[in-house]
């Protein structure tokens, strides 16, 4: 048995998190966002100055930029390397929880199973195989938290000193990954548990001993990159701190205070139909335990400085997870060995009713749906059915077993395979211009390195990264890119259709030119631009070629011929 539930861990996040990494195909913006900059810093040495196609880009501190570039470097420039670090991440994350988790109890049911219930929980799965920065972020914040409450309830100086150093330099970490948030996260969970907890003087007194640290930590990058660019913390501190938690019209991704509730619902499955035994074995746990009082403040307290904020995305609850995968623990267990098993039995009867009708769903799809099955290949498709039969089955058979760990093994291995088909058949679910990598391969192949890119706003980050370009001109709004763009070096990066008709027309051109824009954008510019010698359309996304100017007619023949004057 100690060698069977470690290996089986093991096993289920290699299979979940780690080997189905490069299946899916890239998903725009982010992806190729988080994927591009580390790209350019490998391609220019410049580790200093986040930049995205050639463009000062000031929304992250470099952390996260640093890891990507390195899977980049260890593995290449693909989809496997840039998820890898996120996916570590999360399995660190597990690691620390469970460290933690082992200490709260005699019984060694409780570590085991809050690191699956974290693993397992969709938001955690999600967001630890995405390209995204929130996973590495989580990691940092916990072991913050961790290493200062390990710090607190140590009685001796000289151990507390080094934890709180520790604590100091996770949050260092933590900052240099996204930002102030790395150090409000910690400081809200920390002072309102020592203040439960009677310490707060203690922790007042030796505040300054990870504050110190961590400012030590980020203090090199920080000179460095005021030195390069003066402007960056004003911009970093006051428009993507400041701005995005107070301002609606300012801030990015407005969204009502309640916005997380669904989130929290929907990232905790399969452990939601379960919350009536949960609550109910929590009532019943030992509250005074210093764990437990931890947990609580550790997911109430960000949960609400999240819900406060104005800008808001699923993505960044992720920190109240590792708390919540320990409170779910606690409870579930607690609840079960006293017996009380009604409210399990009915969680599961939901999920075997649920996972059931989304089998016939998904079977009726396949031969109803035009096109659903060549969206993805059968093989996809038949490890989501055989997924969702044996969630069924086995969420069904832990209704019928009496012992407790039986029961709740069976429960968590039964969404396993389901959750691993999810990596096949996301695809079926992504419109063509949400993941547009396959297209701009098959059409970048024959095209010459000086062609002139442009791109829609949405697609720029695509295209640096698939056809390996930094120089890469927008047209459209401006977006993400539009503190980059008003530096004076960068402004000819943006062009409008007048100004993309000039340059085709131009004679002065001798290279290509290449419009990346998306359906609606290039109905708008069609009637305003030449004719081009080759346009694709996939799906929404259109790439149309132009040959240099002197194949062009000259622009008073263009007019002749039914181009509009620019």
């Amino acid at each position: 048995m100690r060698l069977i539930l470690p290996l089986a861990l093991v096993a289920m996040f290699l299979v979940l998190y780690v080997l189905p990494l490069g299946v899916r195909p890239l998903v725009i913006p982010d992806e190729t966002r988080y994927a591009e900059i580390p790209r350019e810093m490998l391609a220019s040495g410049d580790w200093i100055v986040p930049r995205l196609n050639g463009l000062r880009y000031f929304e992250k501190p470099p952390l996260g930029y640093w890891l990507n570039a390195a899977a980049i470097w260890l593995f290449g420039e693909n989809a496997f390397a840039i998820r890898l670090p996120s996916a570590v991440a999360a399995g660190l994350t597990a690691v620390l929880l469970f460290v933690w988790a082992r200490r709260f109890t005699d019984d060694g049911a409780t570590p085991w199973l809050a690191t699956t219930v974290f693993l397992l929980s969709f938001e955690v799965l999600a967001i630890g195989v995405f390209c995204v920065l929130d996973s590495m972020l989580s990691l940092f914040v916990t072991a913050a938290i961790l290493l200062l409450y390990f710090a607190y309830e140590q009685q001796t100086p000289r151990p507390r000193r080094i934890l709180l150093v520790l604590a100091g330099a996770a949050c260092g970490l933590a900052f240099l990954t996204k930002g102030f948030l790395a150090l409000a996260v910690p400081v809200i969970v920390i002072v309102p548990f020592a203040l439960w907890q009677g310490r707060l003087r203690i922790c007042l007194r030796t505040a300054w001993v990870p504050l110190v640290t961590a400012f030590l930590v980020v203090l090199p990058w920080a000179i460095a990159v005021h030195g390069r660019e003066p402007d960056f913390w004003r911009y970093f501190f006051w428009v993507e701190h400041v701005e995005r938690f107070t301002s609606p019209g300012g801030g990015q991704h407005p969204a009502p205070f309640w916005f997380y509730v669904p989130i929290l619902l929907a990232g905790a499955m399969p452990w939601t139909p379960l919350a009536g035994p949960i609550v109910q074995g929590l009532r019943h746990a030992n509250r005074k335990q210093p764990m437990m009082r931890l947990a609580v403040c550790w997911f109430v307290f960000p949960f609400l400085l999240f819900s406060a904020s104005s800008g808001k995305l699923g993505t960044y609850l992720l920190p109240c997870f590792p708390p919540l995968a320990f409170l779910i623990a606690v409870g579930l267990l607690r609840c079960l060995k006293d017996g009380d098993t009604k409210g399990f039995v009915v969680g599961a009867w939901v999920l075997t009713l649920g996972a059931g009708a989304l089998l016939v769903v998904l079977v009726v799809a396949l031969f109803a749906v035009p096109g659903m099955r060549d969206r993805v290949a059968m093989g996809g498709w038949g490890i989501a059915g055989a997924g969702l039969a044996v969630w069924s089955v086995s969420c069904w058979a832990a209704t019928t077993r009496q012992h407790v760990h039986m029961r709740l093994s069976l429960y968590c291995a039964g969404p396993v395979l389901f959750l691993f088909s999810w990596h096949f058949i996301c695809a079926a679910a992504l419109p063509p211009e949400k993941a547009p990598g396959e297209s701009l391969l098959s059409h970048a192949s024959g095209v010459s390195a000086k062609t002139i890119f442009i791109a829609e706003n949405r697609f720029v980050g695509a295209v640096c990264w698939f056809c390996k370009r930094d120089d890469v001109l927008l047209t459209g709004r401006t977006g993400e890119y539009a503190y980059g763009l008003n530096y004076e070096d960068s402004q000819s990066h943006e062009l409008d259709a007048e100004q993309i008709g000039d340059l085709i027309l131009g004679q002065a051109r001798t290279e290509p030119v290449v419009l990346v824009l998306g359906a609606k954008c290039y109905a708008q510019y069609e009637g305003q631009l030449p004719k081009p010698c080759r346009v694709e359309r996939c799906e929404g996304l259109v790439w149309a070629e132009y040959l240099s100017s002197a194949s062009l007619p000259h622009p008073d023949q263009a007019n002749r011929a039914g181009v509009p004057p620019l």
